[in-house]
C-alpha cells in the first residue's frame, strides 16, 4: 500500500520545518514546497522575508537533512494581484486592510494547494498552530491550537470546506516551546531561528514607507474633521492614520481626540472622544461559517476577536443577508477597524468570520 503523500509549504522557519520533520517520522511522503513570492525592487531594499536567499537556503537544507524532494515555485504574479495590490488599495479606499488572510485563502490554500494536487499530494500541510477536526455529520471543523500565545485560527477562518478536507496542521497540538525542542530532537539547524514578525513582503517592516514608494497618490493631503464637520486641522494621507490612534495628530483640543473614521470620500480624517470612539455594533461582510450554519442558526451568542491580537469580547450574532451579520457586544469596543476580520469563537472551536464593514 502506498503512502499518503504530503505537500508542505516551507519557509526556512522553524515551523515549517518542524511540520514536515513530523510528517516524515509518522510515515507520510512528504514533498517540500517553497513559494519565491513577488518583493520590491530598488537600491537598498531587502527581497520578500518569506522566499530570501537565506530563507531558500534553510529551507533546502532541511529537506536535504529529511530526505524529501524540495521545490521552489514562482507565485509572483498571483501573490502581487492578491496580496500586494489588496494591501494598497485597501489603504487607498481608506480601510486597514488584512493581507495575511488573502494569502491564506488565495495563494497557500489556493495556488500552491493546486501545486501540492498537481504532484499527487493529497494534503498540504503548513506550520500554522490551529487543528482540524471532523464531526459527526462529516463536516470539518477548525479549532484553535491549544497554544494560546500562538493560536493562528483567526488568520484561517476564511477557508472553505474543501480547503480544509486537505490541510495539515500537525503543530496545533504543540506549544511553541514544544515545537523547538522537537526541532532539536530532529536535529534542524533552524530550531532557533527567531519568527519573523512583519509583512513579508515590506522590505523595510515599515508599511507607510512601502505606501509612500509604490502609492504616492494615496498620501494626499486633507482635513481633519470632528464628528460634525468641522476642520481641525490637516492630515499627511490616510494611510498614515488608524482608528484609535491619539499620537501624531497635530492638533490641540481640551480633551483627548482619537481617530475614528478613514473618510476616502472626502479624504478626511474624522476625530472624536474617546466616547465617539467606543462603538457596541459592527457589520461584517463576506462571512465564512465553518462549517456553513443550517437555516435558522442565527441570532446566536459567541466570542468574537476583531484583531488577531485582541482578545475575544461576548457579542450576539444576527444574520443580514447571506453573506453580511450584524454584531452587537455587549460592551462598546474602542479598535473595531473597517477591513479586520471579525473571527467568531465557541470556545476552543472557530466558527467562521467575515470582514469589517
Amino acid at each position: 500500500m502506498s503512502k499518503i503523500r504530503v505537500a508542505v509549504a516551507m519557509s526556512g522557519g522553524v515551523d515549517s520545518s518542524t511540520t514536515a520533520a513530523l510528517l516524515v517520522e509518522r510515515g507520510f511522503d512528504v514533498v517540500g514546497l517553497m513559494m519565491r513570492m513577488w518583493s520590491e525592487e530598488g537600491d537598498g531594499l531587502l527581497p520578500n522575508k518569506c522566499c530570501s536567499p537565506e530563507a531558500v537556503a534553510d529551507a533546502r537544507g532541511v529537506c536535504q537533512r529529511l530526505g524529501i524532494p524540495f521545490y521552489l515555485l514562482n507565485v509572483e504574479a498571483e501573490f502581487k494581484t492578491r496580496v500586494v495590490d489588496f494591501f494598497t488599495d485597501g489603504y487607498v479606499s481608506g480601510i486597514t486592510p488584512n493581507p495575511c488572510l488573502q494569502c491564506n485563502q488565495h495563494v497557500k490554500f489556493g495556488t500552491l494547494l493546486n501545486k501540492a494536487h498537481a504532484l499527487d499530494a493529497e494534503f498540504l500541510a503548513t506550520g500554522h498552530y490551529a487543528r482540524v477536526m471532523k464531526n459527526e455529520r462529516g463536516e470539518f471543523e477548525l479549532w484553535k491550537g491549544v497554544d494560546p500565545h500562538k493560536d493562528q485560527s483567526y488568520a484561517l477562518h476564511i477557508l472553505s470546506q474543501e480547503q480544509l478536507a486537505h490541510s495539515m496542521f500537525p503543530l496545533g497540538e504543540f506549544t511553541k516551546a514544544q515545537t523547538r525542542e522537537l526541532a532539536k530532537n530532529f536535529g534542524l539547524r533552524v530550531a532557533s531561528k527567531e519568527d519573523s514578525q512583519d509583512l513579508c513582503f515590506i522590505a523595510d517592516g515599515n508599511y507607510r514607507n512601502f505606501i509612500r514608494r509604490n502609492r504616492p497618490a494615496a498620501l494626499a493631503p486633507g482635513p481633519i474633521l470632528d464628528a460634525h464637520g468641522k476642520q481641525l486641522g490637516m492630515h499627511t494621507g490616510l494611510p498614515d492614520y488608524t482608528i484609535g490612534q491619539r499620537k501624531g495628530l497635530g492638533i490641540a483640543a481640551p480633551e483627548a481626540l482619537y481617530v475614528t473614521a478613514l473618510d476616502a470620500a472626502r479624504n478626511a480624517v474624522v476625530v472624536g472622544t474617546a466616547d465617539e470612539l467606543g462603538k457596541r455594533e459592527l457589520i461584517a461582510r463576506s462571512v465564512n461559517w465553518i462549517p456553513p450554519q443550517p437555516g435558522g442558526a442565527l441570532p446566536r451568542r459567541a466570542q468574537v476577536k476583531i484583531r488577531y491580537r485582541s482578545p475575544e469580547h461576548p457579542a450576539t450574532i444576527r444574520a443580514l443577508d447571506e453573506t453580511r451579520v450584524q454584531i452587537e457586544f455587549d460592551l462598546p469596543l474602542r479598535d473595531i477597524t473597517p477591513g479586520q476580520a471579525a473571527v467568531f469563537y465557541d470556545g476552543a472551536r472557530c466558527l467562521g468570520g467575515g470582514i469589517i464593514q
